[in-house]
């Protein structure tokens, strides 16, 4: 099992793009280190940050059947 994942690796994992983790990583909501120059962000914290979304909520289907 990996430790930690660098920002590329991240984005990979969650298809999420780097702009939008680094904004996580800005406003606190995945932490990230700083080793020699590389931001890591560590599996447990990665794995955290990502149980800690909100569920998507089943509404309605368009079409106006349940």
């Amino acid at each position: 099992m990996r430790l930690a994942y660098t920002i590329k690796e991240v984005c990979e994992l969650t298809s999420l793009g780097r702009t939008t983790i680094y904004e996580h990583i800005g406003r606190g909501e995945l932490l990230a280190r700083k080793v020699n120059g590389r931001t890591l962000v560590l599996a447990q914290d990665l794995t955290q940050f990502l149980e800690s979304l909100p569920p998507l909520m089943q509404s309605s289907r368009r079409d106006g059947s349940s």
